[in-house]
């Protein structure tokens, strides 16, 4: 306790959403002294819940102005226990909510904490009709700005262990990636982004996977899914073309708001890389695809866009020391990440790539498509040093056999009622899907 001293009150919040809740929480701290925010950083907030809306540094400024607080610190982990040894504070402030779900042990390890030195925690009545959830879902309702959506990426990777994308091939699967939530040890779990694969916007088309529908075909259907939806996209650019169409592909996705635009250095008719060895896999030379990847680099605006470059070495049956040579190419000719594809199941290559290539480069993004050796959980990819993971496909190969079932039931039966009843989800719940459909 700070005796013969102002007491110091110290208040943790994100700070994303400024509501009436949080300025009585402050008003009230003011009352027992000195105001010490805590904010907490993207990687905090992240570590139980979404990613908030505004960066950091924002968030940190409006505080600063809010009527009551002295002063603003960072808290970089949901634990308050760091800052509250720094700070000795008097009482810690916290409306009553964190008495259940994720934040009640955080709550005890705060009570456990300042009773050292006499402090005390002071639960402040949750403020009635205000939820940071509904205002999240309102926010979700307006939608987002191409640039914010841009931005999202690399503030995920920046704050989260591993970054979660699912593919998405229409405005219904990126409604869905925008949507899937499960609650683990009351902790959200949720899909970060999306992938505009072109295997499946091929495959979604009756089309082969051979580069055989064009760009402007491809934003049609990624148009599609922008409008409705906020979360951050990662393109699908094959080969990227011939360096000069590059050039116009990293235009229209930065003006877009995607986020990053993957590369494979690969030429010559496109065979999916999943075949391996077993189709012709012919790799462009380092000199020639380091080329386009700074033609993309160099015509893009902003600095928040991303070009990652995809190394098919492993694909293509040839050696380790091929495979690093090229991405340690690629990072020097500007690069933002690395994907490492592989065909193989056991996952072992990819583990000893990322071994090589975090000794040299510790910092640059890794990707990671774990089709084939999906028996590896976020964790081990993490451990790796993956940071994002993708799973390419899983909504159409998902869609797929519970359509042709439905379809074969309704043959089988001369009837729908059967194909109704065990594969359909019922026609009030997906208008009620639709944004603007339920009244």
């Amino acid at each position: 306790m700070n005796n013969g001293q102002e007491k110091v009150v110290y208040v943790g919040m994100s700070a994303d959403i400024i509501h009436p809740g949080h300025l009585n929480i402050i008003h009230e701290a003011t009352k027992l002294g000195r105001v010490v925010v805590g904010v907490l950083t993207d990687k905090a907030i992240a570590s139980y819940k979404r990613l908030p809306y505004l960066t950091y540094e924002q968030r940190a400024l409006i505080v600063e102005n809010l009527k009551g607080v002295d002063e603003v610190m960072p808290q970089t982990t949901l634990d308050y226990v760091p800052n509250l040894e720094k700070v000795h504070p008097d009482y810690v402030l916290h409306g009553d909510d964190w008495k259940q779900g994720v934040q009640q042990k955080t709550r005890q390890r705060v009570i456990d904490c300042i009773s050292k030195w006499g402090g005390k925690v002071i639960d402040i009545p949750y403020t009635q009709g205000i939820s940071s959830s509904m205002l999240n879902q309102r926010l979700k309702e307006i939608g987002t700005t191409p640039e914010v959506r841009m931005k999202r990426l690399r503030r995920l990777i920046a704050a989260k262990p591993i970054v979660r994308i699912i593919e998405s091939h229409s405005g219904l699967t990126g409604l869905i990636a925008e949507k899937a939530c499960v609650v683990e040890n009351n902790m959200k779990r949720e899909f970060d982004g999306m992938w505009a694969s072109s295997l499946t916007d091929s495959t979604s088309k009756g089309k082969p996977d051979i580069e055989a529908v064009d760009l402007t075909t491809r934003l049609h259907g990624l148009n599609d899914a922008l409008e409705v939806t906020t979360k951050p996209f990662i393109y699908d650019g094959d080969t990227g073309g011939k360096p000069e169409h590059f050039i116009f592909t990293v235009r229209t996705l930065e003006r877009l708001g995607v986020s990053a635009v993957i590369i494979e250095d690969k030429i010559g008719l496109k065979q999916n890389s999943l075949f391996g060895t077993v189709a012709v896999q012919i790799q462009d030379s380092i000199e020639n695809f380091c080329a386009k990847i700074r033609a993309g680099k160099n015509a893009q605006i902003t600095q928040d866009f991303m070009v990652i470059a995809r190394c098919e070495s492993l694909i293509a049956g040839k050696p380790m020391s091929d495979a690093i040579e090229r991405c340690s190419a690629y990072v020097e000719a500007g690069a933002d990440g690395i994907m490492i594809h592989s065909k193989e199941k056991s996952g072992e290559d990819i583990r000893d790539f990322c071994k090589a290539f975090r000794a040299k480069f510790p910092e640059v993004p890794l990707v990671a498509v774990p089709t084939t050796y999906n028996q590896f959980t976020e964790e081990d990819l993490a451990s790796w040093g993956i940071n994002v993971v993708i799973y390419a496909n899983h909504m159409l190969r998902a869609a797929y056999p519970a359509m042709l079932n439905c379809a074969e039931s309704i043959l089988r039966h001369h009837r729908s009622l059967e194909a109704s009843q065990e594969y359909c989800m019922p026609i009030r719940e997906i208008l009620e899907l639709i944004p603007g459909t339920k009244n």
